[in-house]
Protein backbone atom coordinates (compact mmCIF):
# COMPACT_ATOMS: atom_id res chain seq x y z
CA UNK A 1 0.00 0.00 0.00
CA UNK A 2 1.41 3.39 -0.98
CA UNK A 3 2.01 6.26 1.40
CA UNK A 4 0.03 8.76 -0.64
CA UNK A 5 -3.73 8.96 -1.00
CA UNK A 6 -5.84 10.74 -3.59
CA UNK A 7 -6.95 13.24 -0.96
CA UNK A 8 -3.41 13.91 0.22
CA UNK A 9 -2.14 14.37 -3.34
CA UNK A 10 -4.88 16.93 -3.94
CA UNK A 11 -4.12 18.78 -0.71
CA UNK A 12 -0.33 18.97 -1.01
CA UNK A 13 0.81 22.48 -1.86
CA UNK A 14 4.22 22.95 -0.30
CA UNK A 15 7.03 22.65 -2.89
CA UNK A 16 9.00 19.44 -2.58
CA UNK A 17 9.21 15.76 -3.45
CA UNK A 18 6.76 13.35 -1.78
CA UNK A 19 7.35 9.62 -1.95
CA UNK A 20 4.60 7.05 -2.44
CA UNK A 21 6.96 4.25 -1.50
CA UNK A 22 9.15 2.25 -3.81
CA UNK A 23 10.08 4.25 -6.91
CA UNK A 24 7.16 6.70 -7.30
CA UNK A 25 7.27 10.37 -6.21
CA UNK A 26 4.99 13.36 -6.51
CA UNK A 27 6.91 16.57 -7.29
CA UNK A 28 5.33 19.89 -6.29
CA UNK A 29 6.96 22.87 -8.04
CA UNK A 30 7.37 26.39 -6.64
CA UNK A 31 4.36 27.60 -8.61
CA UNK A 32 2.16 24.83 -7.23
CA UNK A 33 2.07 22.57 -10.30
CA UNK A 34 2.38 18.84 -9.60
CA UNK A 35 3.92 16.02 -11.60
CA UNK A 36 4.80 12.35 -11.17
CA UNK A 37 8.42 11.21 -11.18
CA UNK A 38 9.70 7.65 -11.03
CA UNK A 39 13.26 7.06 -9.84
CA UNK A 40 14.39 3.78 -11.36
CA UNK A 41 17.66 1.95 -11.93
CA UNK A 42 18.03 1.01 -15.62
CA UNK A 43 21.01 -1.01 -16.77
CA UNK A 44 22.89 -0.10 -13.60
CA UNK A 45 22.16 3.64 -13.82
CA UNK A 46 19.68 5.58 -11.70
CA UNK A 47 17.26 7.50 -13.94
CA UNK A 48 14.29 9.80 -13.34
CA UNK A 49 11.30 9.15 -15.59
CA UNK A 50 8.48 11.65 -15.96
CA UNK A 51 5.05 10.00 -15.79
CA UNK A 52 2.91 13.06 -16.45
CA UNK A 53 1.32 15.90 -14.56
CA UNK A 54 -1.37 15.80 -11.88
CA UNK A 55 -4.40 15.86 -12.06
CA UNK A 56 -4.27 14.73 -15.73
CA UNK A 57 -2.50 11.60 -14.47
CA UNK A 58 -4.14 10.36 -11.26
CA UNK A 59 -2.41 8.58 -8.39
CA UNK A 60 -3.80 5.24 -9.55
CA UNK A 61 -2.61 5.80 -13.13
CA UNK A 62 0.85 6.89 -11.93
CA UNK A 63 1.16 3.72 -9.85
CA UNK A 64 0.17 1.58 -12.86
CA UNK A 65 2.74 3.28 -15.10
CA UNK A 66 5.43 2.91 -12.46
CA UNK A 67 4.63 -0.79 -12.03
CA UNK A 68 4.88 -1.43 -15.81
CA UNK A 69 8.21 0.40 -15.94
CA UNK A 70 9.58 -1.66 -13.04
CA UNK A 71 8.56 -4.88 -14.78
CA UNK A 72 10.21 -3.77 -18.03
CA UNK A 73 13.44 -2.72 -16.30
CA UNK A 74 13.58 -6.00 -14.31
CA UNK A 75 13.46 -7.96 -17.59
CA UNK A 76 16.36 -5.95 -19.04
CA UNK A 77 14.27 -3.41 -20.97
CA UNK A 78 14.61 0.36 -21.03
CA UNK A 79 11.40 2.31 -20.23
CA UNK A 80 12.98 5.58 -21.38
CA UNK A 81 13.91 4.14 -24.78
CA UNK A 82 10.41 2.70 -25.10
CA UNK A 83 8.87 6.05 -24.24
CA UNK A 84 11.05 7.73 -26.85
CA UNK A 85 10.04 5.13 -29.46
CA UNK A 86 6.36 5.81 -28.86
CA UNK A 87 6.79 9.53 -29.61
CA UNK A 88 9.19 9.04 -32.54
CA UNK A 89 7.79 10.98 -35.51
CA UNK A 90 6.98 9.58 -38.91
CA UNK A 91 9.16 10.67 -41.78
CA UNK A 92 6.38 12.97 -42.98
CA UNK A 93 6.18 14.66 -39.56
CA UNK A 94 9.96 14.98 -39.37
CA UNK A 95 10.10 16.43 -42.89
CA UNK A 96 7.49 19.03 -41.96
CA UNK A 97 9.47 19.95 -38.84
CA UNK A 98 12.67 20.22 -40.88
CA UNK A 99 10.87 22.36 -43.43
CA UNK A 100 9.61 24.76 -40.75
CA UNK A 101 13.06 24.97 -39.14
CA UNK A 102 14.73 25.87 -42.45
CA UNK A 103 12.05 28.08 -44.01
CA UNK A 104 13.37 31.39 -42.54
CA UNK A 105 16.69 31.02 -44.40
CA UNK A 106 15.18 30.25 -47.82
CA UNK A 107 15.17 33.17 -50.26
CA UNK A 108 11.57 32.97 -51.43
CA UNK A 109 8.34 31.00 -51.27
CA UNK A 110 9.12 29.14 -54.48
CA UNK A 111 12.31 27.61 -53.04
CA UNK A 112 10.42 26.62 -49.89
CA UNK A 113 7.45 25.02 -51.66
CA UNK A 114 9.75 23.13 -54.03
CA UNK A 115 11.39 21.45 -51.03
CA UNK A 116 8.16 19.80 -49.87
CA UNK A 117 6.97 19.10 -53.42
CA UNK A 118 10.03 16.96 -54.10
CA UNK A 119 9.25 14.80 -51.09
CA UNK A 120 5.53 14.62 -51.92
CA UNK A 121 6.24 13.40 -55.45
CA UNK A 122 9.07 10.99 -54.78
CA UNK A 123 9.53 10.06 -51.10
CA UNK A 124 6.35 10.12 -49.05
CA UNK A 125 4.72 7.15 -50.78
CA UNK A 126 7.49 4.89 -49.43
CA UNK A 127 8.75 6.77 -46.38
CA UNK A 128 5.97 9.13 -45.28
CA UNK A 129 4.16 6.93 -42.75
CA UNK A 130 7.22 5.11 -41.41
CA UNK A 131 8.56 6.13 -38.01
CA UNK A 132 12.02 7.49 -38.72
CA UNK A 133 13.78 4.89 -36.56
CA UNK A 134 12.12 2.16 -38.65
CA UNK A 135 13.48 3.44 -41.97
CA UNK A 136 16.02 1.07 -43.48
CA UNK A 137 18.69 1.58 -46.11
CA UNK A 138 16.55 -0.29 -48.63
CA UNK A 139 13.70 2.18 -48.10
CA UNK A 140 15.88 5.15 -49.01
CA UNK A 141 17.32 3.32 -52.03
CA UNK A 142 13.81 2.37 -53.17
CA UNK A 143 13.06 6.10 -53.45
CA UNK A 144 16.29 7.14 -55.16
CA UNK A 145 17.25 4.26 -57.45
CA UNK A 146 14.36 4.62 -59.97
CA UNK A 147 15.24 8.29 -60.64
CA UNK A 148 18.99 8.26 -60.02
CA UNK A 149 20.03 7.93 -63.66
CA UNK A 150 16.84 8.94 -65.47
CA UNK A 151 16.30 12.20 -63.52
CA UNK A 152 19.70 12.95 -61.95
CA UNK A 153 19.00 16.55 -60.91
CA UNK A 154 15.70 15.58 -59.33
CA UNK A 155 17.38 12.65 -57.59
CA UNK A 156 20.04 14.94 -56.13
CA UNK A 157 17.40 17.30 -54.78
CA UNK A 158 15.30 14.48 -53.30
CA UNK A 159 18.35 12.97 -51.63
CA UNK A 160 19.27 16.36 -50.15
CA UNK A 161 15.75 16.69 -48.72
CA UNK A 162 15.79 13.19 -47.21
CA UNK A 163 19.30 13.71 -45.86
CA UNK A 164 18.33 17.02 -44.24
CA UNK A 165 15.26 15.44 -42.64
CA UNK A 166 17.25 12.53 -41.21
CA UNK A 167 19.93 14.97 -39.99
CA UNK A 168 17.18 16.76 -38.04
CA UNK A 169 16.13 13.38 -36.62
CA UNK A 170 19.72 12.64 -35.59
CA UNK A 171 19.99 15.96 -33.80
CA UNK A 172 16.82 15.21 -31.82
CA UNK A 173 17.93 11.73 -30.83
CA UNK A 174 15.41 9.77 -32.89
CA UNK A 175 17.99 7.92 -35.01
CA UNK A 176 21.68 7.11 -34.77
CA UNK A 177 22.72 7.09 -38.44
CA UNK A 178 21.77 9.11 -41.52
CA UNK A 179 20.89 6.50 -44.12
CA UNK A 180 20.73 9.06 -46.94
CA UNK A 181 24.39 9.96 -46.46
CA UNK A 182 27.58 8.04 -47.14
CA UNK A 183 25.90 4.80 -46.07
CA UNK A 184 24.29 4.44 -49.52
CA UNK A 185 26.99 5.92 -51.75
CA UNK A 186 28.21 2.53 -52.90
CA UNK A 187 24.72 1.42 -53.93
CA UNK A 188 24.12 4.35 -56.29
CA UNK A 189 25.91 4.45 -59.67
CA UNK A 190 28.14 7.41 -60.39
CA UNK A 191 26.38 10.25 -62.17
CA UNK A 192 27.80 12.07 -65.13
CA UNK A 193 29.44 15.28 -63.95
CA UNK A 194 27.14 18.25 -64.10
CA UNK A 195 27.94 20.85 -66.72
CA UNK A 196 30.05 23.49 -65.06
CA UNK A 197 29.41 26.27 -67.55
CA UNK A 198 26.20 27.84 -68.78
CA UNK A 199 25.95 28.92 -72.39
CA UNK A 200 27.22 32.48 -72.62
CA UNK A 201 27.18 34.87 -75.55
CA UNK A 202 30.57 36.23 -76.70
CA UNK A 203 30.78 39.80 -75.47
CA UNK A 204 31.30 41.02 -79.03
CA UNK A 205 27.70 39.89 -79.80
CA UNK A 206 25.84 41.45 -76.87
CA UNK A 207 25.15 44.72 -78.73
CA UNK A 208 23.59 42.79 -81.60
CA UNK A 209 21.51 40.66 -79.19
CA UNK A 210 20.14 43.77 -77.49
CA UNK A 211 19.17 45.11 -80.89
CA UNK A 212 17.42 41.89 -81.89
CA UNK A 213 15.37 41.81 -78.71
CA UNK A 214 14.70 45.54 -78.83
CA UNK A 215 13.14 45.09 -82.30
CA UNK A 216 11.24 41.95 -81.36
CA UNK A 217 7.53 41.57 -80.73
CA UNK A 218 8.07 40.96 -77.01
CA UNK A 219 6.25 43.23 -74.57
CA UNK A 220 7.93 46.48 -73.56
CA UNK A 221 8.16 45.15 -69.99
CA UNK A 222 10.19 42.14 -71.10
CA UNK A 223 12.43 44.11 -73.46
CA UNK A 224 13.27 46.74 -70.86
CA UNK A 225 13.83 44.15 -68.12
CA UNK A 226 16.19 42.19 -70.36
CA UNK A 227 18.20 45.30 -71.21
CA UNK A 228 18.31 46.37 -67.55
CA UNK A 229 19.56 42.91 -66.58
CA UNK A 230 22.37 43.09 -69.13
CA UNK A 231 23.40 46.60 -68.11
CA UNK A 232 23.41 45.87 -64.36
CA UNK A 233 24.66 42.24 -64.66
CA UNK A 234 22.01 41.28 -62.13
CA UNK A 235 20.48 37.85 -61.73
CA UNK A 236 17.14 37.19 -63.38
CA UNK A 237 15.10 37.19 -60.16
CA UNK A 238 16.75 40.38 -58.94
CA UNK A 239 15.93 42.23 -62.16
CA UNK A 240 12.39 40.88 -62.54
CA UNK A 241 11.60 41.75 -58.92
CA UNK A 242 13.15 45.24 -59.05
CA UNK A 243 11.03 47.88 -57.31
CA UNK A 244 10.97 51.66 -57.57
CA UNK A 245 11.57 52.05 -53.83
CA UNK A 246 14.93 50.29 -54.32
CA UNK A 247 16.10 52.96 -56.77
CA UNK A 248 17.95 56.07 -55.59
CA UNK A 249 17.76 58.29 -58.68
CA UNK A 250 19.83 61.06 -57.11
CA UNK A 251 22.65 58.66 -56.21
CA UNK A 252 22.18 56.70 -59.47
CA UNK A 253 22.13 53.45 -57.51
CA UNK A 254 19.90 50.41 -57.11
CA UNK A 255 19.85 49.03 -53.57
CA UNK A 256 18.67 45.40 -53.57
CA UNK A 257 17.60 44.26 -50.08
CA UNK A 258 19.19 41.15 -48.61
CA UNK A 259 15.94 39.17 -48.71
CA UNK A 260 16.09 39.26 -52.52
CA UNK A 261 19.78 38.42 -52.84
CA UNK A 262 21.21 34.94 -53.18
CA UNK A 263 23.73 35.77 -50.45
CA UNK A 264 21.09 37.24 -48.16
CA UNK A 265 23.15 40.46 -47.97
CA UNK A 266 22.07 43.85 -49.32
CA UNK A 267 23.77 44.75 -52.60
CA UNK A 268 24.22 48.20 -54.19
CA UNK A 269 24.32 48.38 -57.98
CA UNK A 270 25.68 51.53 -59.66
CA UNK A 271 23.51 52.67 -62.58
CA UNK A 272 25.06 53.74 -65.87
CA UNK A 273 23.48 56.25 -68.27
CA UNK A 274 21.88 53.50 -70.40
CA UNK A 275 20.44 51.88 -67.26
CA UNK A 276 18.99 55.22 -66.15
CA UNK A 277 17.41 55.57 -69.61
CA UNK A 278 15.79 52.16 -69.21
CA UNK A 279 14.28 53.31 -65.91
CA UNK A 280 12.99 56.48 -67.54
CA UNK A 281 11.22 54.42 -70.19
CA UNK A 282 9.87 52.02 -67.56
CA UNK A 283 8.04 54.80 -65.75
CA UNK A 284 5.26 54.46 -68.32
CA UNK A 285 4.66 50.86 -67.15
CA UNK A 286 3.61 51.72 -63.58
CA UNK A 287 0.57 49.74 -62.39
CA UNK A 288 0.62 50.84 -58.78
CA UNK A 289 2.38 47.67 -57.63
CA UNK A 290 5.75 49.34 -57.14
CA UNK A 291 7.39 46.94 -59.60
CA UNK A 292 9.59 48.47 -62.28
CA UNK A 293 8.88 45.69 -64.78
CA UNK A 294 5.41 44.37 -63.92
CA UNK A 295 3.90 41.46 -65.80
CA UNK A 296 1.69 42.69 -68.67
CA UNK A 297 -0.64 39.69 -68.22
CA UNK A 298 -0.75 39.31 -64.42
CA UNK A 299 -1.51 42.69 -62.94
CA UNK A 300 0.47 43.46 -59.82
CA UNK A 301 2.81 40.50 -60.33
CA UNK A 302 6.44 40.39 -61.42
CA UNK A 303 7.46 38.91 -64.76
CA UNK A 304 7.66 35.12 -64.56
CA UNK A 305 11.01 33.35 -64.65
CA UNK A 306 10.11 32.08 -68.13
CA UNK A 307 9.58 35.55 -69.59
CA UNK A 308 13.27 36.25 -70.25
CA UNK A 309 13.97 32.67 -71.30
CA UNK A 310 11.12 32.87 -73.82
CA UNK A 311 12.40 36.08 -75.37
CA UNK A 312 15.73 34.35 -76.02
CA UNK A 313 13.97 31.35 -77.57
CA UNK A 314 11.64 33.43 -79.71
CA UNK A 315 14.54 35.37 -81.17
CA UNK A 316 16.95 32.54 -81.90
CA UNK A 317 19.34 33.29 -79.03
CA UNK A 318 18.59 30.44 -76.63
CA UNK A 319 21.05 28.06 -78.31
CA UNK A 320 23.82 30.60 -77.85
CA UNK A 321 23.23 31.84 -74.31
CA UNK A 322 21.17 31.48 -71.15
CA UNK A 323 19.90 34.47 -69.19
CA UNK A 324 22.34 33.73 -66.38
CA UNK A 325 25.12 33.15 -68.91
CA UNK A 326 25.09 36.87 -69.74
CA UNK A 327 26.73 37.46 -66.37
CA UNK A 328 29.60 35.25 -67.52
CA UNK A 329 29.75 37.31 -70.71
CA UNK A 330 30.32 40.42 -68.62
CA UNK A 331 32.97 38.67 -66.53
CA UNK A 332 34.95 37.56 -69.61
CA UNK A 333 34.71 41.06 -71.10
CA UNK A 334 35.92 42.66 -67.86
CA UNK A 335 38.89 40.26 -67.71
CA UNK A 336 39.91 40.62 -71.33
CA UNK A 337 39.06 44.24 -72.09
CA UNK A 338 39.81 46.08 -68.84
CA UNK A 339 42.51 46.09 -66.17
CA UNK A 340 39.96 46.06 -63.35
CA UNK A 341 40.91 44.40 -60.06
CA UNK A 342 39.56 40.90 -59.46
CA UNK A 343 37.62 42.02 -56.38
CA UNK A 344 35.83 44.78 -58.30
CA UNK A 345 34.75 42.35 -61.04
CA UNK A 346 33.48 39.81 -58.51
CA UNK A 347 31.64 42.37 -56.38
CA UNK A 348 29.98 43.69 -59.53
CA UNK A 349 28.41 40.25 -59.84
CA UNK A 350 27.51 40.22 -56.12
CA UNK A 351 29.98 37.40 -55.49
CA UNK A 352 31.73 36.98 -52.16
CA UNK A 353 35.44 37.79 -52.32
CA UNK A 354 38.09 36.13 -50.17
CA UNK A 355 37.83 34.02 -47.02
CA UNK A 356 35.43 34.68 -44.17
CA UNK A 357 38.23 36.46 -42.31
CA UNK A 358 39.06 38.64 -45.32
CA UNK A 359 35.38 39.49 -45.77
CA UNK A 360 35.14 40.53 -42.13
CA UNK A 361 37.87 43.15 -42.67
CA UNK A 362 36.81 44.25 -46.16
CA UNK A 363 34.05 46.64 -45.16
CA UNK A 364 33.88 48.57 -48.47
CA UNK A 365 31.77 47.37 -51.40
CA UNK A 366 34.06 49.35 -53.80
CA UNK A 367 31.07 51.17 -55.25
CA UNK A 368 33.08 53.92 -56.93
CA UNK A 369 35.32 51.46 -58.75
CA UNK A 370 32.35 49.29 -59.68
CA UNK A 371 30.57 52.36 -61.05
CA UNK A 372 33.52 53.01 -63.35
CA UNK A 373 33.45 49.42 -64.60
CA UNK A 374 29.67 49.24 -65.09
CA UNK A 375 29.72 52.59 -66.90
CA UNK A 376 32.33 51.29 -69.34
CA UNK A 377 30.30 48.11 -69.84
CA UNK A 378 27.12 50.07 -70.52
CA UNK A 379 28.87 52.23 -73.10
CA UNK A 380 30.35 49.11 -74.73
CA UNK A 381 27.14 47.12 -75.19
CA UNK A 382 25.04 50.08 -76.33
CA UNK A 383 27.57 51.62 -78.75
CA UNK A 384 26.50 51.65 -82.40
CA UNK A 385 29.58 49.67 -83.40
CA UNK A 386 32.05 47.43 -81.61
Amino acid sequence: MGKLTAAKVKALGKPGRYGDGGTLFLYVAQGGSKSWIQRLTINGRRRDIGLGGYPLVSLREAREKAFENRKLARSGGDPIAEKRRVRTPTFRQAAQATFEANRPRWRNAKVASNWMQQLERHAFKRLGDLQVDQIMRDDVLAVLTPIWTSKPETARRVRRCIKATLRWCQAHGYIEHNLAGEAIDGALPSMRPRSRHLRALPYQEVHEALGIIGRSEASLEVKLCFKFLVLTVARSGEARGARWDEIDLAARAWRIPGRRMKSGVEHRVPLSNPAMEVLEQAQTLAQGSGLIFPSPSRRGKALSDMALIKVLRDNGLAERTTVHGLRSTFRVWASEQTDTDHAVMELSLAHSVGSAVEQAYARSDLLAKRRELITTWGAYVTASSQ
